[in-house]
């Protein structure tokens, strides 16, 4: 019994033996071909890397690829068709993060240099005392200060004071006031602000803002006109031409006239003020205008961040300037001795051409 179960034993270590010896081998198989699974993988693994890269590169180009630079105009360092102006100085284009300082540099520098360019800018209105100015700058609205040069003489020589226009037929202003332009709204001004003379102000034209602005048909572009030119009160005259200009040059990008006058009026002194808008306005009138500025014969160009909106090729600019810039009358009936000294000449009078 004893051998029976020894031999029992025997055999099954044997067989146990023979068991692990079979599965052994199975086992290194297995591990053989995973690690051969593996390392097909790992090749595949490090070719799909390159791609990769490569595709997140070409996302990276994409985004970072800037869009072609527009072509800039720039303003030559001398203006041509320049009459009797200074020479420009180096060319100067404001970036867009223009310091309030580097502005009001600018701002100024603009001014000197129209100064060269108009030194006999004067109101362009004809007036021989404070009333005829109050009225005429009343009518030059919606129209030309030379068709009101050519109208008033006939008005004021049958009306030279309030007392007389306060009294006036208003049929009889109307016909003489036809020619400006909206003239029965015109004449109900001028009567208006003749009979306010008379009944508030003792037939005197009143020599402050807040006095003028209670005029009928004056507000403050009108009361810093008769203040400047008729008082010698500084005043800025902010009309289209004055508006249109500043916003070009980028000194303000205000459009109501009130914060126009107010954000042009901190760049400069005070005493300023006056000259200030007539080189501004003369400006505007003779070289930089609204549809077709004169780029090629402006002056202040190397200073002009909107060079190039208009005629740049200085021979075809010089035939869009106007008045004595381009050898025509001016606009007054009897400009100042300045004027005339320096080229310029009279408006014809009404019916004259």
């Amino acid at each position: 019994m004893k051998k029976t179960a020894a031999a029992k034993k025997a055999a099954s270590a044997h067989r146990g033996a023979s068991a692990k010896q079979a599965a052994a081998p199975a086992k290194k198989a297995a591990s053989a071909q995973k690690a051969a699974s593996a390392e097909k993988a790992t090749p595949a693994k490090k070719a799909a890397a390159p791609a990769k890269k490569a595709t997140s590169a070409k996302k990276t180009a994409s985004v970072k690829k800037a869009p072609a630079a527009k072509k800039v105009v720039v303003a030559p360092k001398k203006a041509a068709a320049r009459v009797k102006a200074a020479p420009a100085k180096a060319v100067v284009h404001p970036p867009g993060d223009e310091s309030r300082t580097a502005l009001v540099r600018r701002a100024r520098r603009i001014n000197r240099e129209l100064a060269e360019v108009f030194p006999y800018a004067h109101p362009e209105l004809d007036f021989e005392n404070p009333f005829q100015l109050v009225v005429a700058t009343v009518l030059s609205a919606q129209t030309t200060d030379l068709r009101v040069n050519q109208t008033t003489p006939s008005l004021f020589a049958k009306y030279p004071t309030p007392e007389d226009l306060a009294a006036a037929n208003p049929e009889e202003v109307e016909e003489i006031l036809r020619p400006c332009g909206f003239f029965r709204a015109k004449t109900k001004s001028v009567i208006g602000l003749s009979k306010a003379l008379v009944e508030e102000f003792g037939g005197e034209v009143p020599g402050r803002l807040e006095d003028l602005v209670k005029l009928p048909g004056v507000g403050r572009k009108t009361a810093f006109v008769v203040l400047g030119n008729a008082f010698g009160r500084p005043g800025i005259t902010v009309d289209t031409h004055f508006q249109r200009l500043v916003r070009r040059w980028q000194w303000t990008g205000e459009t109501d006239p009130d914060k126009i006058e107010a954000a042009v009026g901190a760049l400069f002194p005070k005493s300023d003020w006056t000259d200030l808008s007539h080189h501004v306005i003369w400006h505007g009138r003779r070289i930089c205008h609204a549809r077709k500025p004169a780029c090629g014969a402006c002056p202040i160009a190397p200073l002009c961040p909107a060079y190039g909106e208009g005629e740049t090729d200085p021979e075809k600019a010089k035939k869009l300037l106007k008045y004595e810039k381009g050898g025509f009358p001016g606009q007054r009936l009897k400009p100042p001795q300045a004027y005339l000294d320096a080229g310029g000449r009279p408006a014809p009078p009404l019916g004259a051409g």
